[in-house]
C-alpha cells in the first residue's frame, strides 16, 4: 500500500500544526508579561482591571486550545510508556494506530459536534463578558472549541497515517 500519495497532506497538517503551536508560543510569552503587569499593578500601585484579568483567561485558553496538536505532532502528549517500552515497533505502530482511530479521532468528532451549537448561540448572540468593564467577543474565544478539535483531527490523521507506515513497513521487512 502505497502511502507515499498521502505526503502533501501529511505535510499540510505539519505545517498547520506548527502555525498554530508557534502562535501558542507567542500567547504563552504574552500571558506571562500580561500576568507580572497585572501583579504589579495590584500590589505596586494598587489598580487592577477586569479586562486584564479576562486577557489573561482568554490567552491560557488559547495557548492550550492551540497547542493541543502540537503537542500531539511532537510527541508531547501522555503515552503509557511502562507498556509499550517492551513492545516491539509493529506493535507500537498498531496501539498507536489503534489509538488515534478508535479514541482520538471520535473524541475529535465528538468535540466538534457538541460545541457547534454553542459556539453559534455564541455567534449570534455576539456574546460579551457578563461582568462590567469586561472584554466583548467571547465568541470569539469560544470559537478555539471546534477549531481546536479540528486542528487536531487533522494532526491525527497525519500521524495515524504515519503509525500505518510504520505498521506495514514492518510487516514488510
Amino acid at each position: 500500500m502505497g502511502l507515499s500519495r498521502f505526503a502533501p497532506v501529511l505535510r499540510a497538517a505539519d505545517a498547520l500544526t506548527d502555525a498554530a503551536g508557534r502562535l501558542a508560543g507567542v500567547l504563552a510569552i504574552a500571558l506571562v508579561a500580561l500576568s507580572f503587569s497585572l501583579v504589579v499593578a495590584r500590589y505596586a500601585l494598587g489598580v487592577g482591571s477586569v479586562a486584564a484579568q479576562e486577557g489573561v483567561l482568554w490567552l491560557h485558553s488559547a495557548l492550550f486550545l492551540l497547542g493541543l496538536a502540537f503537542a500531539l505532532r511532537h510527541g508531547a502528549h501522555v503515552r503509557v510508556d511502562v507498556f509499550s517500552q517492551r513492545w516491539t515497533p509493529r506493535t507500537r505502530a498498531r496501539v498507536e494506530f489503534a489509538g488515534m482511530v478508535l479514541l482520538l479521532l471520535p473524541f475529535c468528532v465528538f468535540i466538534v459536534a457538541m460545541s457547534w451549537d454553542y459556539v453559534a448561540a455564541s455567534w449570534s448572540a455576539r456574546e460579551g463578558s457578563r461582568d462590567p468593564g469586561g472584554l466583548p467577543g467571547w465568541y470569539l474565544l469560544k470559537s478555539l472549541l471546534p477549531l481546536s478539535a479540528v486542528l487536531l483531527m487533522l494532526q491525527a490523521v497525519a500521524e495515524t497515517l504515519r503509525a500505518l507506515r510504520r505498521a506495514l513497513a514492518d510487516e514488510a521487512a
